[in-house]
Formats: structure tokens, sequence, C-alpha cells
């Protein structure tokens, strides 16, 4: 079992991905008072994703005394190898077996993280059915369960890049698409459990969390690195350091409400791409080759809730970007999964 260290200045730059992941689930002194406070183990439904199994260690580190169970299909071996190694349990399961997932232990505590984005296209029935069937089979079993769950901000209108971003009182109106269609279709499903069985909750409406090895900085940066185009379509964006993201969201459980409710995840910045490419290239010495027009409407949220609960996050962008550009420029690991953040028409 790890012990847990105290958060030291921000690094200037990453070694390997050891010593990323170690920085990444370092604990905050208020993540550890909350999860003292929180009643019961905690598991974590589709934990074998990007950000599954740093989330399941940064809670184990900040509470060792507690269950952290980390549940998947594990597709990849080498994925519960590690988080066993973390000290956290692992049961390897097909979320889409009714019979499978009533056979989990019935903890308090849930992070539902699975879902599927990617590969919709062509494949639509089997995105709708991770996204809302899995849901309800979910809902249906863990009654009594705080559940927090991964949603997404395309679940919004575009918005003007002008005004802050989608509020949660903004109404959920996705452009066409079966991965932003089928994600409010999660979230009703979610809502429509939690009604019903009085269980309290949150939808995690999250923009862009980033680490390293993939996200929009990590594609905007290999891009100009290559020289190859970047698409100003989508011409703004937020984006969170994963390590601030897993926290809040943790964090998220002792703030649940009956019914569940959302709640904004992402920084505070509208960023802009052709500024972030430029700063890019800046570093990089490289000159961005940009195409498209920028719109005036992205898809965008306002985190004015979150930093009320949680404060703002701990890793500022300038250093997020000086991270990934040393990183991407002396060809360190990606995980070869961009995030397509230019797509404005629903198809992934």
């Amino acid at each position: 079992m790890e012990s847990v260290l105290k958060t030291d200045p921000l690094p200037e730059m990453f070694n390997d991905e050891e010593d990323l992941e170690t920085f990444m689930t370092l604990p905050s002194e208020a993540l550890i008072r909350d999860l003292e406070n929180l009643s019961g183990d905690i598991m974590i439904l589709g934990v074998g994703g990007k950000m599954g199994p740093t989330l399941a260690r940064l809670a184990k580190r900040a509470a060792p005394a507690k269950r952290v169970i980390g549940v998947a299909r594990f597709s990849d071996p080498r994925v519960p190898e590690k988080l066993k190694q973390w000290g956290i349990e692992t049961i390897a399961t097909d979320l889409l077996d009714r019979e499978a997932v009533n056979r989990l232990p019935q903890v308090e505590n849930i992070v539902f993280m699975a879902g599927r984005k990617f590969g919709t296209s062509g494949a639509s029935h089997l995105t709708w059915a991770m996204n809302t069937h899995v849901p309800a089979i979910v809902g249906e079993t863990f009654k009594k369960s705080r559940i927090v769950a991964f949603s997404t901000g395309c679940v919004y209108p575009y918005v003007s890049a002008l005004h802050q971003g989608a509020t949660e009182d903004t109404p959920a109106e996705p452009p066409p698409g079966d991965y932003a269609n089928s994600c409010l279709g999660r979230e009703g499903m979610f809502r429509y459990f939690s009604e019903l069985n009085s269980a309290p909750g949150r939808l995690i409406r999250l923009n862009y969390s980033i680490d390293m090895r993939y996200g929009v900085l990590h594609d905007v940066a290999q891009k100009v690195l290559s020289g190859r185009p970047i698409d100003l379509q989508m011409g703004h964006v937020n984006v969170i350091w994963q390590g601030d993201a897993n926290t809040q969201i943790l964090r998220s459980l002792l703030h649940c409400t009956t019914p569940t409710s959302p709640l904004n995840i992402s920084g505070p910045e509208t960023i802009s791409i052709r500024a972030l490419a430029t700063e890019f290239g800046r570093i990089l010495d490289k000159k961005p080759v940009f195409e498209g027009n920028e719109g005036t409407e992205a898809w965008l949220v306002n985190t004015s809730q979150a930093i009320r609960l949680f404060g703002y996050p701990t890793v500022p962008l300038p250093n997020m970007i000086d991270w990934v550009a040393e990183w991407v420029s002396r060809g360190k690991p990606s995980l070869g999964k961009e995030t397509h953040y230019e797509v404005r028409d629903g198809t992934y």
C-alpha cells in the first residue's frame, strides 16, 4: 500500500510515465479530509479507461483505509496488474451483463466512468447501449449508493466564445450525433433512478481532461511539431489537468444532490486554439499551419459552481503547456487517442 506524499512545488518536467502518474495521484489535503468524512467504500465502474487507473490510485492514496474497487472488462491485462500493485481491488465484469453487475458488491459510493465515444459511426447501437442501457442497469442495481457519473460538456449546445461558457442551467440541447445525444440519454437514466430511489448523485459534465500523453494540448502540440494543419473550426476549448479533474470528481461524492444534478468540471479559461498553437510554435520553434475559419461558437462550459465548491485547479494552463511541449518534443509515450475536439457534426 502506498504512502501519502506531501505536495511539493510543481515540477518543471516529468522523466517518464511512472514519474507523471506518481505526481498526478498526489492527494491534496482537501481530498484527504473529504474522504475521511465520506462514509463507506468506493467502487469505480469503467476503471480501465484513460482516467480510471489514476482516479483509483488517487482515491487509495487519499483514503488508504477504504476499499477501492476497480471494475472493467480489463481487455488489457496490464491494467488490473497495475491497479493491484497500487492496493486497488479489481473485478473483471461486462457492465452490459445485468447478472454480472448484480453480483458486484453493494458499496456506498460509485464513480461511474463507463461509456463509448469513438467508433460510434457504423456501430451506433453499441454506443447507445453503453451510454444509456448500462446506466439503467447500474442505477437500478445500486439503489442506495451515491453515484457520481461521468458525462460530458457535449450535452450542451454550442455557445458563444465570448460569454464564459454554458452553465449548469443552460438547457441540454446537443447538436445532432449519436454520441452527444446518447450521453444526454445516460444522464436521463441516472436522473430517473435517482428520482425513483431518492438516491443522491452528480452528473459530471467534463470538458477535456489532459495529461502529457493525450488531450487537446497534446493533439495541438503534436500537429505543430509535425507540421500538420490545425483545424480552426472549433476555435476555442476548455481543459483541465487530469489530477485536478480526478480530485474534483472524488470530492463530488461529498456534494451529491437528491435527485442527481449536473456539475461542470474543467479549467476556468476559454482557450483559443490559434493562440495555443502559436505558443507551442514559439516553444518548439515551429511555425503552426492553420486551416479553416474560427467559429464564433464552441462546446464550452462555465465552471463557477465547481470553483465555489473546490477552488481553482492547482495546475495552471501555462504549466500544462510547458509540460506537454517538453513531453512531445522528446518523443515520450502517447496513448495514440486523439480527442477530435475539432469535430462539429457529432461524427466520431
